[in-house]
């Protein structure tokens, strides 16, 4: 199987990626999402670098990222994000894995699997959920409550538009989306490097 070309088009599917990893090449599989998700599933041999982390460290994580580089998360949307900023410090060979982990899983391809937790949309949609039906509810006791509810509709309106969500930012805070594993810079960058002294 002839190896692909990294630069275009921006996207890898499961299957070809499973190959990628089965034949053993120079290839790093970045999950940006957050660690409890990652605990809870994810590819054998992907490092974990939160989106939140990746932007934050993006130049000191570019020195270390010099391989192909797929990005994963639940559906795609985060690891699209998190190849604009890589490719903002200049970062060539990034792919995103198409459709996330849910077409990974839907391939039946190897998953690490830990304690189950709640993916992080899924929080988001209840999150909002709970705030905009308590604001209706509320507001008939408390006329005006109905405006946290639009503004709430609002700020998921500009998350679609922006491709950003400001709501999930804050879940991924969470002691329960942080996980029992150290995610930081320099744990992420000890791994990097021993996987490079090991090639």
């Amino acid at each position: 199987m002839p190896s692909p070309d990294f630069t275009d088009p921006a996207t890898v599917d499961a299957a070809t990626l499973r190959d990628l990893l089965t034949t053993g090449g120079d290839l790093r599989v970045l999950d940006v999402r957050t660690p409890g998700e990652f605990e809870a599933a994810h590819i054998p041999g992907a490092y974990n670098v939160p989106l939140d982390l990746l932007r934050e460290h993006r130049a000191e994580l570019r020195a270390h990222l010099d391989d192909q580089v797929v990005l994963v998360c639940r559906s795609g949307a985060r690891a699209t994000q998190a190849g604009q900023t890589l490719a903002e410090v200049g970062l060539p060979n990034v792919r995103v894995l198409d459709g996330g982990m849910l077409a990974w899983q839907h391939t039946d391809a190897p998953v690490n699997r830990g304690r189950s937790r709640w993916d992080l949309e899924r929080q988001v949609r209840l999150v909002a959920g709970i705030i905009v039906l308590s604001s209706v509810l509320g507001s008939l006791l408390l006329p005006g409550l109905q405006w946290v509810a639009a503004l709430t509709g609002a700020g998921l309106t500009v998350a679609a538009l922006t491709n950003t969500c400001a709501m999930g930012m804050l879940l991924a805070k969470l002691p329960y989306n942080r996980g029992a594993a150290s995610c930081d810079l320099t744990t992420i960058v000890g791994q990097l490097r021993e996987t490079e002294a090991r090639r």
